[in-house]
């Protein structure tokens, strides 16, 4: 039953990680890149859709997105889309293509992208502390219940405690990456 639990927390632990790199993807480095659109979702016909699944997307530079809608109907709604996404880009659109260029950062920009960084990755690793709190009761109410003995809640804690410590750490090499790629020109 412990192990079940644990695996339930390495399972837990595994896909908040992707979906950390995931948002991380979002954070600007100065390089244009399509991730930075993820998220963005059009109106299309009622139905909220994502931008990728609506228009060919490119980099042929790297400073500039290109968005190329399938529909020149809604390349107004695109366009729309971009501006409310707050990316602080400004679209540019000739009626058939839209094109996203890409300011550099200047160092000002770059320490505020970082600053912004931090608090995202300090909000993850509350996330993860809450989750750790949840197995813990899990495995404490198990003790309670003399489902198991407290030598095995122990070990369970230690072990659960190990996870989060995995977790945090990865967390904290794949911020210090992404910080090094923010800095660079």
């Amino acid at each position: 039953m412990i192990k079940e639990i644990l695996d339930q927390a390495r399972g837990d632990m595994r896909k908040m990680e992707e979906d950390f790199k995931k948002q991380l993807s979002k954070f600007r480095t100065g390089r244009a890149s399509v991730s930075i659109l993820d998220g963005i979702l059009i109106d299309y016909y009622g139905v909220p859709t994502p931008i990728n699944q609506l228009a060919t997307l490119g980099v042929p530079e790297a400073n500039l997105i290109i968005i190329q809608p399938w529909d020149s109907k809604i390349i107004n709604d695109v366009d729309k889309a971009i501006r409310a996404a707050n990316l602080n880009i400004n679209p540019v659109s000739d009626g058939k293509v839209i094109k996203l260029p890409i300011p550099p950062l200047d160092q000002q920009r770059r320490l505020d992208i970082i600053k912004t960084l931090k608090k995202y990755t300090e909000e993850r690793k509350t996330h993860v502390r809450n989750v750790r709190r949840d197995y813990r009761d899990t495995i404490k109410a198990m003790k309670e219940e003399k489902e198991i003995s407290e030598d095995d809640e122990k070990r369970a804690h230690d072990e659960l405690q190990k996870i989060i410590d995995a977790i945090n750490e990865r967390i904290d090499s794949i911020v210090k990456e992404k910080e090094k790629h923010i800095m660079e020109d």
